[in-house]
């Protein structure tokens, strides 16, 4: 249990939280220190994802959407409830995890992804004020530096989670995706803000992050044509988490982030549970 807190201790003195830690003599058993530490009872774990149905969005042009068929709901003639169903869904829609390989011929799959990748301190990054104002933003660097000069530098194998305040839209498609369109002809007119090619470049080199996230369809803003910052950060095996939620319920830092989805092997990507601890 400690291990865990040693983790989530060097974020959590950024944001002032001390934990009292007043050690016993290992030669005295007069003495009356107790030791004091966190407990998981002192966390509260937030869910940063969307449930799947059927107003789950995915890309406009993707021909499936979520579907949960009944195929068994009943009251059984042995007296006892029984529900069983199948769900059908595509890897990328909803809350999801792009795996390094769905951009980068030698990256990851979804099955290869090591825990160490999907587990572990986080940062929040709150560019909605520029974001809101402008649909195609994109974010850059000085964003980010100017998030340091507050918080501190990002630290290495930490998780960024983008807040572009586009998660109170969801799951209003227009409202969105900047279009209520569906089909290739939606495409021209998605308008919703991303990582500028520059920045993922930058996180990986200079912050050498381990995964990054956002509050919009994409990595990319809208109007990409070549996915620039999906290329860059899975050419560094850098996972990505989009349609993130309740981005506006965590803190700067001080953040402990799970994010695992489903299982599938050789995948490019999959329906994401991610939560977040922090402490109460």
């Amino acid at each position: 249990m400690m291990k865990f807190f040693d983790l989530l201790l060097p974020s959590l003195n950024k944001i002032g939280v001390f934990i009292v830690l007043t050690l016993a003599s290992c030669n005295s058993e007069e003495s009356n220190l107790v030791e004091s530490s966190p407990t998981f009872e002192d966390l509260e774990w937030i869910d940063l994802s969307y449930s799947f149905d059927s107003t789950t969005l995915y890309w406009p042009n993707n021909p499936d959407g979520f579907q949960h068929r009944v195929d068994s709901k009943r009251m059984t003639d042995l007296g006892y409830f029984y529900s069983s169903y199948t769900i059908l869904t595509p890897e990328h829609g909803g809350t999801h995890l792009d795996a390094p390989i769905h951009f980068y011929e030698k990256g990851e799959t979804l099955d290869q992804l090591p825990l160490g990748k999907l587990t572990g301190e986080a940062v929040v990054i709150d560019v909605s004020s520029q974001a809101l104002n402008n649909r195609d933003y994109l974010i850059d660097s000085v964003a980010i530096l100017n998030w340091e000069t507050e918080h501190g530098k990002i630290p290495e194998q930490s998780m960024v989670l983008f807040r572009t305040g586009f998660g109170k839209f969801y799951p209003d498609r227009e409202a969105y995706f900047g279009t209520a369109k569906v089909g290739v002809e939606a495409i021209p007119e998605l308008h919703f803000p991303g990582i500028q090619l520059e920045t993922a470049i930058w996180l990986a080199k200079e912050r050498q992050i381990k995964a990054v996230g956002l509050d919009t369809p994409s990595l990319d803003y809208g109007q990409s044509k070549d996915f620039a910052a999906h290329q860059a950060l899975m050419r560094n095996q850098i996972p990505g988490f989009e349609n993130v939620a309740n981005l506006d319920l965590l803190p700067a830092t001080g953040i402990y982030v799970v994010a695992l989805p489903m299982k599938i092997k050789d995948g490019s990507g999959g329906p994401l549970r991610i939560i977040a601890a922090v402490i109460k």
